[in-house]
């Protein structure tokens, strides 16, 4: 009764293992994604413009660098 314990032990994890796969693939309908586009980050939070986000960006990689923050 043991070795059969055993194996049904072992043999569970295999058994369960495939029961909660999600599908990871978006749906496609007539050769196209079907959802919505994801926006750009400027377009949501700069209103489309950019060279303010690049801006913003840039200054915010000038301030992250080691060399110009201790260089005053």
């Amino acid at each position: 009764m043991k070795p059969l314990r055993l194996i049904a032990a072992a043999a569970l994890p295999l058994l369960l293992a495939g029961c909660l796969e999600v599908d990871q693939h978006p749906a496609w309908l007539k050769g196209e994604y079907a959802g919505k586009e994801d926006p750009r980050p400027y377009q949501t939070r700069f209103h489309n413009d950019r060279l303010a986000w690049w801006a913003a960006m840039e200054n915010r990689n000038m301030k992250q660098n080691e060399y110009n923050r201790a260089n005053p």
